[in-house]
């Protein structure tokens, strides 16, 4: 740290006495094979001292050489300011935003419940692991662990394990001017068992407490350790000034003597430490070739059972996983496309059993619920009169997750489903709530993890719950995720064709957009296939000669529109050609050809119409375009007066396009109702 002038050397200082006796003494683990399936979990959810991580992956003989620790947070280096998966090798999930680390470490205890209640049987047990997470203060006082450690709590998870580094500083002062609740008695009416280390050097007592911790099967386990930040330093242990600042180098010396460490040379490793820490290159082979053995006696015993385990934790698909997928009629009144997704998901999760997810207790509305896949909840629990999803019983082996409302957890928790492997979560709330969701989000898309966020109740014309339920900017918002793959369909096929496409990416999170009111089922015998889905965006009817004075172009409900609003346009006499366009990040992975095959450069007269914020359109309708959009909040009336009010009527689509093959140049459009044509960037 003081090497690169950067970092957070208090943590580390004060946590490695626990991290010392987890990674030596408890951690099952390979560092010759990071992805061995049945290791145990870790997860540092203060990201803020990754360095301590870093320093255990070194020693203990990851793919991590120490010149990668010199390199702490320099450019292309394994080791940036906070853990990244994908780029530093036994880096489990992404942390560094407080709180997400720890609700991930509930996904990967909930993950390895469900998959051991899936697949061991008795005297074969093929997945018995622990989940380990290490927090701050900071990772306890944000929201969405409290959502999460809750709900925990609910689920008796009784193989995760907390260590929680009590030292009693944040980055600005002491933690009595904030946060002076009895922890373990929060943590105890979450339903959790706790224990207390008043030392935390005290390397006996750590050990006993994590002992006990495994031996607790009915609860998960929070461990209050009371550490002193910065550790050694004899100027800034036990203030914050040690806590996201390097100690300087004198204060460096000084603490290196104080610790009894040679001050030179820097990065000194004795040769007997490491030799101490690399035994767990010998344990991990061990253990895993154990797990080895046991799986090939399950594999004799269990062929089918092992065979589709395997194809799971490698994230394959099953052969024929669709095939039940149905094709929608045409059908002038419709369906919501939110009960289409209803419908697909439960025509794919008894042929796709890794599928697991639930929503913010709002099954009815989402129409999310696997029926016949059942609860997933503690086997230790008599459901009683409690109501939960039919068929499929009621324990861990359930696919539906009952997570609450509680919508930032729940996106967080699907990212550690997602990264612990096996399963593809889906999680389902209002569209409105992603905002809620968003850090979990961003973060799934930033480790390019198949996690599907289905939102429903899309647009203003959910009606009279009001503008505190109708999202104006939310899909602008997702939009401006990178690597986020954002979907909303148009109706019940396209419904169908979004959700192959959400299940055949992996490397990439999903937002499927869903309606809460009725579309039609378009006749596709008329039109083009709802397959076009796949390519972002395609041209669903064309004109006659294939030459379009205009191209009017709608996502999701309003694309029933344009082809109402369009024939009337063609009964005017214009050319004109309708493009569905339910997401553009497949229409931008399109070759150019294929992006002006759709969207010729030639045709300057494009009006989109979308009932979201018109940010973004301009890159589609260019100069001379305009826009159908909501720039305004909503407001409580039916969705049909809704959408009429907002300009979302067949006379005004038609009057849009009409005055734009008028004006060959237009300037920005507006109307009484306060929509209008997006400002060119």
């Amino acid at each position: 740290m003081q090497q690169a002038n950067s970092g957070h050397p208090g943590l580390p200082l004060g946590a490695a006495p626990m991290a010392y006796v987890l990674w030596t003494r408890f951690l099952q683990h390979n560092p010759i094979n990071p992805h061995w399936v049945d290791r145990d979990r870790f997860v540092l959810s203060a990201g803020h001292g990754s360095m301590l991580l870093y320093s255990l992956l070194y020693l203990t003989g990851y793919d991590l050489p120490l010149d990668q620790i010199k390199q702490f947070r320099q450019w292309g280096s394994l080791t940036p300011g906070h853990p990244e998966r994908g780029l530093t090798p036994g880096v489990e999930t992404i942390t560094g935003p407080l709180g997400q680390g720890f609700a991930n470490a509930v996904g990967m205890a909930i993950a390895e419940g469900h998959l051991a209640a899936r697949y061991n049987r008795p005297g074969h047990r093929i997945v018995n692991h622990y989940t380990y997470v290490l927090v701050s203060d900071g990772d306890l006082m944000e929201g969405v662990a409290a959502e999460a450690a809750s709900l925990a709590g609910h689920l008796k998870l009784g193989k995760l394990i907390c260590l929680y580094d009590d030292n009693h500083i944040t980055l600005f002062a002491a933690t009595n001017i904030t946060f002076t609740e009895d922890r373990a008695k929060r943590f105890g009416s979450y339903g959790w068992h706790t224990k207390t280390v008043k030392n935390g050097n005290d390397l006996a007592a750590i050990d006993r407490a994590l002992r006990a911790a495994q031996a607790e099967r009915e609860r998960p386990s929070l461990i209050l350790v009371r550490t002193h930040i910065g550790y050694g330093s004899p100027h800034k242990q036990d203030t914050c000034e040690a806590h996201g600042s390097p100690l300087g180098e004198d204060e460096v010396k000084l603490t290196k003597q104080a610790l009894g460490w040679p001050v030179d040379p820097p990065f000194y490793v004795p040769g007997e430490a490491l030799a101490h820490f690399r035994l767990a290159y010998e344990q991990g082979k061990r253990a895993e070739a154990e797990w080895d053995v046991r799986f090939s006696e399950y594999s004799k015993a269990f062929p089918d059972l092992a065979k589709e385990f395997q194809h799971r934790m490698a994230g394959e698909l099953p052969q024929g996983w669709d095939r039940d997928i149905p094709t929608f009629q045409a059908d002038p009144k419709g369906i919501a496309t939110r009960a289409a997704s209803g419908t697909v998901l439960n025509a794919i999760d008894q042929t796709l059993p890794s599928l697991i997810g639930g929503s913010a207790d709002l099954d009815p509305s989402t129409r999310t619920a696997l029926i016949a896949m059942g609860d997933f909840e503690s086997p230790r629990d008599e459901p009683g009169n409690l109501q939960g999803s039919a068929g499929g019983g009621w324990n861990y082996a359930g696919c539906n997750l009952h997570f609450g409302v509680r919508e930032h957890a729940m996106g967080s928790i699907a990212n550690g489903l997602a990264v612990h492997g096996g399963v593809i979560p889906f999680t389902a709330t209002f569209l409105i709530f992603s905002d809620y969701m968003r850090p979990a989000i961003r973060l799934a898309a930033l480790m390019e993890q198949r996690v599907i966020f289905v939102f429903t109740h899309d647009s203003i014309a959910l009606g009279e719950d009001g503008s505190t339920h109708q999202p104006i900017e939310q899909l602008a918002s997702l939009r401006a995720i990178p690597n986020l793959l954002v979907i909303r369909p148009c109706d019940a096929n396209e419904t169908a064709v979004a959700w192959r496409v959400a299940i055949q990416t992996r490397n990439r999170p999903i937002a499927l957009i869903l309606t809460r009111q009725d579309v039609p089922t378009l006749d596709r015998t008329q039109l083009a296939a709802a397959d076009g889905l796949r390519r972002g965006a395609y041209v669903l009817a064309d004109a006659l000669n294939g030459k379009p004075d205009i191209i009017v172009i709608a996502t999701g409900s309003e694309v029933t529109l344009i082809v109402a609003a369009c024939q009337k346009l063609t009964e005017s006499r214009i050319n004109v050609r309708i493009v569905s366009m339910p997401s553009w990040e497949l229409f931008e992975a399109q070759p150019q050809s294929y992006r002006d095959s759709v969207l010729p450069p030639s045709v300057r007269a494009r009006l989109a119409v979308e009932a979201g914020a018109t940010q973004g359109w301009c890159k589609y309708v260019g100069s001379e375009g305009d826009v159908i959009g909501v720039n305004r909040f909503g407001a409580s009336a039916s969705g049909k007066v809704m959408m009429r009010e907002y300009g979302f009527t067949i006379d005004h689509v038609y009057e849009r396009a009409m005055k734009l093959m008028d004006q060959k140049c237009p300037g920005p459009s507006s109307d009484d109702r306060g929509e209008g044509r997006e400002g060119v960037a």
